[in-house]
């Protein structure tokens, strides 16, 4: 797959407990991109944060240990096929932040060896 040199970043923030269909959302999303064709999803579990649900700061922290951290899921593509895949998905997050943003596309290389 080629990318062109500009696209665009999709970035999903939900809570680390959200679901869809008993499963953890944020790895739906993941699987949802992969049968769209996106070029990839990469998933980071966030160590603090807040949100639109909460102003209680959710923490990494053995004393006050949260249960639900904040989730954050990284897709770069083309505007158009991001646009496409956020309306797949819009209906499926309950609560949350998502944002569109152009990005400067350096390189998207596979490794060509064998593993």
């Amino acid at each position: 797959m080629k990318l062109p040199e500009e696209g665009y970043l999709l970035r999903i923030f939900i809570g680390e407990s959200d679901k869809h269909e008993n499963k953890p959302l944020y790895q739906w999303i993941v699987f949802q991109a992969r049968e769209q064709g996106l070029a990839g999803a990469t998933v980071l579990r966030g160590t603090m944060g807040y949100g639109a649900n909460t102003h209680y700061i959710r923490t990494f922290k053995i004393e006050s240990l949260s249960e639900d951290m904040p989730m954050i899921i990284e897709i770069v593509d083309t505007k158009e096929k991001l646009e496409t895949f956020f309306a797949l998905i819009d209906p499926h997050i309950k609560a949350g932040l998502v944002t569109l943003e152009k990005a400067q596309i350096k390189f998207y290389r596979a490794d060509k060896t064998d593993k």
